[in-house]
């Protein structure tokens, strides 16, 4: 349960709101339909060869996952694999071998949930229980097998393959005429992840996950003793090799001991960086971060995005030191780490040039305002601050990887949905690689272009969304809130570069073109707008002090020309799904009907449950029962009685993320009260539903239930 924050009772206030004037864009009789705009082709997990030139990447289509490559000069995409189905198996986690001629990935499994599957395969969807694969692709002859059981791979300089099978290390052949069959590599007491082999591809770095701390071991042989790295009670990760293989530098958190801490507190979580030697296993610390909320460890994806640099003389990592998610560098040797991107903005994907010299990254910042709601791409050199950027304009650029002396990336706009990319390394010869996916009569022209807005909370707060509503919408529109999930996420003036939020960008476009005005909200707890924004007071269990920026986001909505303020409706998924539910439940005055997405009903039972599952947690005395009761005060179903407005539920009963109990639980006390509602259970699905028809299902469901309870015209 990271960083609990304290419960307090806040006056809300009315939020004043600056009108803007429409966004500009399509007809609100735009021609096309939802299953249209849900067709474009999505990009993802691309990566890059270390030598050979090669860049890889997966792509989404109709649901069907397949790999493409290209190879400098021309990077001609090519397709490597040939999934036909819309079957739900995600595939992940593209590795190169060093040489770049041979590429692995994972087919199958869920990444992003929050724990393992628990439901039993169904016998009626399909008589093979899927399995998570590791697949190996020759490149020089383009062919894709299907290898082993495994998850996690990491291939050596020699060609050896490492990977993670029942949270251990397991090593099998690449070589399709070996028939020895796949074995484990060395036993660990712990759950084993994060394997990093040695440049010289002798010896496999990897973090040993003891439950109440981790370290980082280093296997060379059968014959020679495993080796720990200045072991400890702290919680040891993100383990890299120096350049020549002779340090190993890693992070280290605290361990789970200690006195108790107050539950409904931030609490500082400090962090390390440490160098080892690779041989005698003898640390010590290169930087130490102070013991203040700024100071905590990075809560990104990359987490400290950990990287040697200019041969192996300094590391560069990412912290949280001035309020933004910034780069740093330090001297291996250690000192005083030298600020590489001063600014009021967020550094997001990291990227390290091939040479170790300089950085390249994508920040939410430019030449204007709106930025803060855009990607671009930046480069940095590694020993001072001289950040060029290398994009600019009103297209989104994020994921970018360098090779050789190219940079692939994903662009994306306000109506062309994502494409990768490439340029050179000074920004020039920018162009898209694969435009001719995006299906002939996806509606791009006819979608419209968002507009960034900025409105106030009650406590003062400046809120930031984008409002999507046709030039010609117009008089009497229904409006709509959106509310992304996460909540450590945040929604853009364009296609966005995850999944999930591509779907939801779609769906809202759809709306915008279709008789409705939708305002999506980028409340607190969001990123993208500075750490104290991110890491609010009294927020989600203790006080829900976000759902103020959602009540500003339906005063503001109401005062847009052409919106009928007595016809306001909300949706979201997951946080956003709470959050929906939240304001049914607190202000069926406002908003009048509103989609629920795996949303999450009732704080008491997921921190019991977390508690539940984290028996060795430490909190002071008496603050679990308070805890309680602030979490059930912050949760929709405490104001259950005074929900009026119809709501439509929607979750598929295999979530790793939210558990099923949420809609299970809500539903009855729905009955109970009177409340009209519909439900739409999705079996065998996740929380962020693998199967292209899912989506089309459930957002279909969605833009019905809208237009049937709020109208899109006068009435």
């Amino acid at each position: 349960m990271p960083r609990c924050r304290a419960f307090v009772f806040i006056a809300l206030l009315f939020a004043t709101a600056t009108l803007a004037p429409p966004a500009q864009g399509a007809s609100p009789d735009a021609g096309f339909n939802l299953q249209q705009v849900l067709a474009y082709p999505f990009p993802q997990g691309l990566a890059s060869s270390q030598h050979g030139d090669r860049i890889a990447w997966i792509v989404d289509l109709g649901g069907a996952r397949n790999v493409w490559i290209a190879q400098a000069p021309t990077f001609k995409p090519r397709q490597v694999t040939h999934f036909s189905a819309d079957d739900g198996q995600e595939l992940t986690q593209l590795t190169f071998s060093p040489s770049g001629d041979e590429l692995v990935f994972v087919r199958g499994g869920d990444h992003d949930a929050n724990w393992p599957e628990k439901l039993e395969p169904d016998p009626s969807s399909s008589p093979i229980e899927p399995k998570v694969m590791l697949w190996t692709v020759d490149l020089r002859i383009g062919t894709a097998r299907e290898l082993t059981e495994g998850d996690a791979p990491a291939l050596s300089s020699t060609g050896k393959l490492a990977f993670i099978k029942d949270d251990q290390v397991w090593t099998a052949s690449l070589d399709a005429k070996d028939k020895a069959k796949p074995k484990r590599l060395f036993f660990d007491r712990g759950k084993d992840g994060d394997l990093h082999w040695s440049p010289d591809g002798k010896r496999l770095a990897f973090v040993s996950n003891r439950g109440d701390h981790a370290f980082i071991g280093v296997f060379t042989d059968d014959r020679t003793p495993m080796l720990y790295l200045s072991p400890s009670t702290g919680n040891d990760g993100d383990p890299r090799w120096s350049p020549d293989g002779a340090r190993i530098a890693f992070t280290r958190q605290p361990g789970n001991g200690g006195p108790p801490q107050p539950i409904l507190e931030q609490t500082p979580q400090p962090w390390s960086i440490r160098v080892a030697d690779a041989r005698t296993g003898q640390g010590r610390v290169v930087w130490q971060s102070p013991d203040t909320l700024l100071g905590s460890y990075p809560e990104t994806a990359g987490g400290a995005n950990l990287h040697w640099a200019d041969d192996g003389a300094r590391l560069v990592f990412l912290a949280d030191l001035d309020n933004w998610p910034h780069l740093y560098s330090i001297a291996a040797s250690g000192g005083t780490p030298l600020l590489l991107t001063p600014g009021k903005f967020m550094v997001e994907d990291v990227a390290m040039a091939p040479d170790g010299k300089s950085v390249v990254y994508s920040a939410n910042t430019g030449t204007t305002k709106d930025d803060n709601d855009r990607r671009h791409l930046f480069r940095v050199s590694v020993d001072r601050a001289d950040a060029k950027a290398l994009t600019s304009g009103t297209d989104i650029q994020t994921s970018p990887t360098a090779v050789g002396g190219t940079v692939a990336y994903i662009d994306a706009g306000a109506q062309r949905p994502p494409l990768v990319s490439v340029m050179q390394a000074d920004g020039s010869h920018q162009r898209a690689l694969q435009a001719d996916l995006i299906p002939a009569d996806f509606p791009t022209a006819q979608l419209v272009i968002p507009q960034a807005v900025t409105f106030k909370a009650a406590d003062g707060t400046e809120i930031q969304g984008q409002l999507f509503r046709s030039a010609d919408a117009g008089t009497n529109q229904p409006g709509v809130i959106f509310v992304h999930g996460g909540p450590p996420r945040q929604m853009l003036l364009g296609w966005h570069y995850m999944g999930y939020y591509s779907n939801s960008y779609a769906v809202n476009q759809y709306l915008a073109t279709h008789g409705f005005t939708v305002l999506s909200v980028n409340y607190r707890l969001g990123i993208g707008y500075g750490h104290a924004f991110h890491n609010p007071p009294h927020a989600g269990p203790a006080g829900a002090s976000e759902y103020q920026d959602v009540v500003a986001g339906a005063k503001f909505l109401q005062h847009v020309n052409g919106v009928d303020p007595t016809r306001i409706g909300i949706w979201g998924g997951s946080y956003g799904g709470y959050l929906t539910a939240l304001a049914l439940a607190r202000n069926s005055d406002i908003f009048k009907a509103g989609v629920d997405m795996h949303g999450l009903h009732d704080w008491s039972r997921a921190i019991g449950w977390w508690f539940a599952q984290n028996p060795s947690a430490r909190y002071e005395q008496g603050d679990y029962k308070e805890a309680l009761k602030v979490a059930w005060e912050s949760s929709p179903d405490a104001d259950i009685a005074k929900w009026k407005s119809p709501v439509l539920l929607i979750q598929g009963d295999d979530d790793r993320n939210v558990h099923f109990l949420q809609m299970e639980d809500v539903v009855p006390r729905l009955q109970k009260h009177g409340v009209p509602f519909e439900e739409m259970v999705i079996p065998n699905e996740i929380h962020g539903f693998l199967r292209h028809a899912s989506w089309l299902k459930a957002d279909t469901a969605t833009v019905d239930f809208l237009e049937r309870k709020l109208g899109t015209a006068a009435h």
